[in-house]
């Protein structure tokens, strides 16, 4: 059998099996179903979501928050980065900010950020991206780090442009840590986007998931959190798709192929 496909395969599998034995549990009563729907009444409130429009306003809300934390996470993760990388002195006079700043979480930031900013959009894209940033920065200097250093002196010697340094020699060796960067800061760029909408209620998947529960309306809490899982699984393979694509000469891809 195909690899791929048996990649797919197995994992469809254990996640049928598990939501055909929460079915199966519901409904001999092991599991309390005022606390946890079957499934299948779930899936059925979500296939009636989407015949409205509501659910996907919210889905939109979220992905546009997602997108610019992303996006402002990755500029300036790996412009930071390839700076403090390249230079010693550098790192070493801005390090002390950086491991101050660094170990503090984003979500114990939302009550300044919403004391100094507000409780709308900017508030998130404050918070998710910066989040984001730090794993995006870790990324861009250890793939700085990793530069050959045989590779560019050799680039030297044969008086190799700077543009094509970069071209041929710099960009293949940190296209792979940048890209694992950026896999990682949409995870967490996401994360951190539906915890700000449960938590201050910005527009989204998050407020929405919030307001179901509030009422008690726990059929559409689960379909959002379904909703949630499928956006999250969604943005993880597309990215990863991407990366295959663009790494494609790289050992760590050839075993996929």
């Amino acid at each position: 059998m195909n690899r791929r496909l048996l990649r797919v395969l197995l994992p469809t599998a254990t996640i049928l099996l598990v939501v055909a034995g929460v079915e199966v549990a519901t409904r001999l009563g092991a599991i309390n179903a005022r606390h946890a729907p079957p499934p299948s009444e779930v899936l059925a409130t979500l296939v009636s979501e989407l015949g409205s429009g509501d659910i996907w306003a919210a889905t939109g809300n979220t992905l546009i928050g997602w997108a610019m934390a992303l996006l402002v996470a990755v500029l300036l993760g790996t412009v930071v980065g390839v700076i403090l990388g390249s230079s010693v002195r550098i790192s070493a006079f801005f390090r002390p900010a950086v491991e101050f700043l660094r170990p503090i979480p984003s979500i114990a930031m939302i009550p300044l950020a919403v004391a100094l900013i507000g409780t709308q959009r900017p508030t998130e894209l404050f918070l998710a991206g910066y989040a984001a940033f730090w794993q995006m920065l870790i990324a861009t200097l250890a793939a700085v780090g990793s530069l050959d250093p045989v590779g560019r002196q050799t680039a030297v010697a044969y008086n190799m442009p700077r543009l094509a340094q970069l071209r041929h020699v710099v960009l293949p060796s940190l296209l792979p840590g940048l890209a694992t960067g950026v896999r990682i800061s949409s995870a967490t760029a996401l994360i951190i986007v539906i915890t700000t909408e449960i938590l201050i209620g910005t527009p989204g998947l998050g407020a929405d998931l919030s307001a179901a529960r509030a009422v008690g309306n726990l059929h559409l809490m689960y379909a959002h959190v379904l909703v949630i899982g499928l956006l999250g699984l969604a943005l993880t393979s597309g990215i990863s798709a991407v990366e295959d694509r663009l790494l494609f000469w790289h050992e760590s891809r050839r075993g996929k192929r």
